[in-house]
């Protein structure tokens, strides 16, 4: 079986993504599968030859271009396999605004947001108290403010919105950041995430294996970690997502509160999900396999 791995992208979370990608290749070679790599930065035609000349695509890409129902419109319009969510599923978690909505339809629990620009960041409410403030679509922490004191002179933040017009702005939750995946229709194991003393779990802390990802957690009871499991699926479930997905949590005093869903998780050496799924038993050239065999499952 052929498989075409894509990454990079045209998103800011390029690199992640290049990581990503090169995880699950090296993970797929080992497994015994034919693996093409391609940038879909580089082309679209390319890419649809490339495709229709696989078995499976592998878009292990993150943010605009990537993750958000782009080219999951140029697949089905093609009758590409791949791995993921649908279309819709990937715009609706892709913008976190619409997340944002769908959840509060749903009866979730998220945070108070807003979308906010350059001149309105400073009128708002939300920003009256600690609150953080990022990208509408993108992941990773790239270009998210997490501010526990409300700074004096917005113009801080001048030029992130030189580079977003629009941002969401969102109430600052304070509690225990924890993030949990599904594989299959079934919620992973629970990772609790604790960042350096005194720094938050940022773009830089995410990656540079200083903060501590402890799976299974150690200060969440398993009641809890039972909630956010079952919260995790019916998220999942809501926004009809795919195969897979990740879905970041605060456990505060007053409930579980979700900030966002990830149709395409990072899958790098440091990534949370396959430390998830490997502490569910399944190692990173397992996981890919049981990928294969969702994807070829789904289009059967």
């Amino acid at each position: 079986m052929k498989i075409l791995v894509l990454g990079g992208g045209i998103s800011p979370e390029k690199d992640v993504s290049l990581r990503s990608a090169a995880n699950v290749q090296d993970a797929l070679i080992k497994a015994g599968f034919e693996v093409i790599f391609y940038d879909p930065a580089n082309g679209v035609e390319e890419l649809l030859r490339l495709a229709k000349s696989c078995d499976l695509v592998f878009p292990i890409l993150h943010g605009v271009g990537g993750e958000d129902g782009t080219l999951q419109k140029i697949f089905k319009e093609n009758d590409i396999k791949y791995l993921g969510s649908n279309v819709k599923a990937s715009q609706n978690c892709s913008d976190k605004f619409k997340f944002y909505k769908i959840c509060r339809e749903n009866n979730i629990n998220v945070p108070k947001t807003e979308v906010v620009d350059k001149s309105s960041i400073k009128d708002s409410s939300l920003s009256e108290n600690p609150f953080v403030l990022k990208p509408i679509n993108g992941g990773s922490a790239i270009d998210t403010f997490i501010m526990r004191r409300v700074p004096n002179d917005f113009a801080i933040f001048d030029e992130v919105f030189d580079k977003y017009k629009e941002m969401i702005l969102e109430e600052l939750i304070i509690g225990r950041e924890v993030t949990c995946g599904v594989l299959n229709g079934k919620s992973l194991p629970v990772v609790e995430i604790i960042p350096p003393p005194g720094e938050e779990f940022d773009a830089e802390n995410r990656y540079n294996g200083r903060s501590q990802e402890l799976c299974p957690p150690e200060n969440i009871d398993e009641k809890t970690q039972k909630e956010i499991q079952g919260l995790t699926l019916k998220v999942h479930k809501i926004l009809n997502c795919g195969h897979l997905s990740r879905t970041d949590m605060i456990v505060a005093n007053d409930g579980i509160h979700v900030l966002e869903l990830n149709t395409i998780p990072g899958l790098t050496k440091a990534s949370l999900y396959p430390k998830e799924a490997e502490t569910a038993g399944l190692s990173m050239e397992e996981l890919v396999k049981e990928f294969v065999r969702l994807v070829t499952q789904s289009y059967e």
